[in-house]
């Protein structure tokens, strides 16, 4: 029996030792945002950011080189950062642009472009204290080793480097919102542009982000797949706590959860007459018994941005007045996506969804001539959708579709509390909303596995809400 115990101590004892040594790593180099060894979770080996290869990264440099004039340059700035006191800042998002370019998703760079010099980043310069209140940060080593820069210095050499580089450039290319101080200020800089040197820049990078890779796309059907996850997990609470700003946190907490970085915007959660103000964002109101609410919701995945909207009753039952509107957005909704595919236009399908919806409105007695409908929903039937919400902004919704174009779908109908019809229709706010692909052969809904259909909405909120709604309900409704 000794024997066997101290056989056993022995086995014990070598297993600890191989466990410790199996957690035991070397200490990771940190540069300020995720990498393949610091987030093998995340991120796999050749990846500059969650999904993208380095690869890519680079192809996406030359093809911008190639649209460049000759003898020209591309300046791109990282996003500033914007405080909300004198001390805190504001969560910090990085420029669509800078960040399609170089992979790099902190602030204080600024990247240059240019045939002759390729990639040219200039890097923050963090000292001591910066590295003890906010942390390691990309700098010069970084540039050439991860984000494979082929010239890299630090931020202080750039009013030399940078004012050379313009003085012999025909053209100077940047993004006029997103500019930055530390070249617009530059001498040479505003010589050019007193000479008509200086382009917009996001005509040309629009164009790039219009077309999604296959990798991009793998993130956007992510993004997708979570902001459908979260919002039906918020409508299924909504039953038990029908509150504006509790549904909004809780879309929040789902999408969190689940891997997204924020969210894409605000979100809208419009109750009974607050659904009918298009971009609502107090979400401080109680849901009254009986009304809809509009939730227009979207997350972001590692730069890629999601755009959903769901109406319902969180009581678990449309009126028959609610169904009849609801009906025609759905309607619209479904025949429009129906016409996704290349070569159509937004324009073209923004056409298509006015004439269904006016035809529908004046059927019920809401619109009497055609010439009000844009006081119903001065709106487009939708946009393009990438890394920015309002993707490729730059680009006209008279472009032909492509295949690798991502657009929303979202009819909707607004009808303010004092317009003239039905006192019935007053104040009801409906818009349902999809992310599609346009495809080769036509389109892939990426929103499709978050229900609209009335009857499957009823079902979910009178079936398979929290087993506690009713005790919820009871006890939320008694607070204040």
């Amino acid at each position: 029996m000794q024997v066997l115990a101290r056989n056993l101590v022995r086995r014990v004892s070598r297993t600890q030792v191989v466990s410790r040594n199996a957690y035991s790593t070397q200490r990771v180099r940190d540069i300020g945002q995720p990498t393949p060894a610091s987030h093998p979770h995340l991120m796999a080996e050749g990846e500059v950011t969650p999904g993208i290869r380095i690869e890519e990264y680079i192809g996406r440099r030359k093809k911008l080189v190639e649209l460049l004039p000759g003898n020209s340059l591309a300046i791109i700035s990282s996003a500033p950062v914007k405080m909300m006191t004198d001390v805190v800042p504001y969560t910090f998002r990085q420029e669509a642009d800078y960040l399609y370019l170089t992979g790099c998703q902190q602030p204080g760079g600024v990247a240059v472009l240019s045939d002759e010099r390729g990639l040219c980043m200039f890097m923050p310069e963090s000292t001591p204290k910066d590295i003890a209140w906010e942390g390691e940060v990309a700098g010069v080593d970084a540039a050439s080793e991860v984000f494979k820069a082929d010239q890299a210095y630090p931020i202080s050499k750039l009013p030399e480097i940078l004012s050379d580089m313009i003085r012999h450039s025909s053209k100077v290319f940047h993004n006029v919102q997103t500019a930055s101080q530390r070249y617009t200020n530059l001498d040479e800089f505003q010589k050019s542009a007193s000479l008509g040197k200086v382009k917009t820049l996001s005509s040309l990078t629009h164009e790039l982000r219009l077309i999604k890779s296959p990798a991009e796309l793998k993130l956007m059907r992510d993004s997708a797949s979570i902001a459908c996850q979260g919002l039906l997990k918020t409508m299924l609470h909504s039953k038990g706590f029908p509150d504006e700003g509790i549904l909004s946190a809780q879309v929040e907490y789902e999408c969190r959860v689940r891997g997204a970085q924020r969210m894409a915007f605000n979100p809208v959660v419009g109750g009974g007459s607050n659904a009918s103000v298009i971009h609502y964002s107090r979400n401080d109101q109680r849901i009254k018994d009986g009304d809809l609410v509009l939730m227009d919701m979207g997350c972001e995945l590692h730069g890629y941005v999601s755009d959903l909207t769901r109406t319902w009753p969180p009581c678990g039952k449309f009126s028959s007045l609610q169904e009849e509107l609801y009906d025609l957005i759905l309607q619209t909704n479904k025949e429009c996506i129906k016409q996704c595919k290349p070569g159509t236009t937004i324009r073209q399908l923004n056409a298509y969804s006015t004439e269904l919806l006016c035809d529908g409105l004046m059927k019920m007695g809401i619109l009497k001539s055609r010439r009000l409908y844009h006081q119903l929903n001065p709106t487009s039937i939708g946009h393009y959708l990438g890394m920015d919400v309002h993707d490729s902004s730059a680009v006209g919704y008279d472009r032909p579709l492509q295949p690798g174009f991502v657009i929303t779908i979202e009819p909707g109908v607004y009808i303010p509390s004092s317009f003239d019809c039905p006192e019935r229709f007053q104040g009801i706010g409906i818009r349902i909303e999809d992310d599609v692909l346009i495809t080769e052969t036509g389109y892939e809904v990426l929103t499709g596995s978050m229900p609209k259909e009335i009857k499957h909405i009823e079902t979910l909120l009178n079936n398979h809400c929290h087993d506690n709604s009713a005790r919820s309900f009871a006890s939320f409704s008694s607070q204040g």
